[in-house]
């Protein structure tokens, strides 16, 4: 784990929408850096688009853990 120097006005962003989320702020800043890492390496799909893939490998690894046990 490593520190991450970020400016005050987005700090207060990522508050903000943890908040909003129910997520602590380091939850919120790490689902939006893997959601921006995911953009950036799949620029024609959309958010939405994003978060059901990611659900469904999700679900895929759930089903593999069931599976196992």
């Amino acid at each position: 784990m490593g520190l991450v120097k970020i400016n005050e006005e987005l700090h207060e962003q990522v508050r903000a929408a943890s908040a909003v989320m129910c997520r602590s702020i380091n939850a919120q800043a790490e689902f939006w850096m893997k959601i921006g890492r995911l953009a950036e390496a799949n620029p024609t799909l959309s958010f939405n688009e994003i978060v059901s893939q990611q659900l469904a490998l999700a679900s895929e690894d759930e089903g593999a853990v069931r599976e196992a046990a």
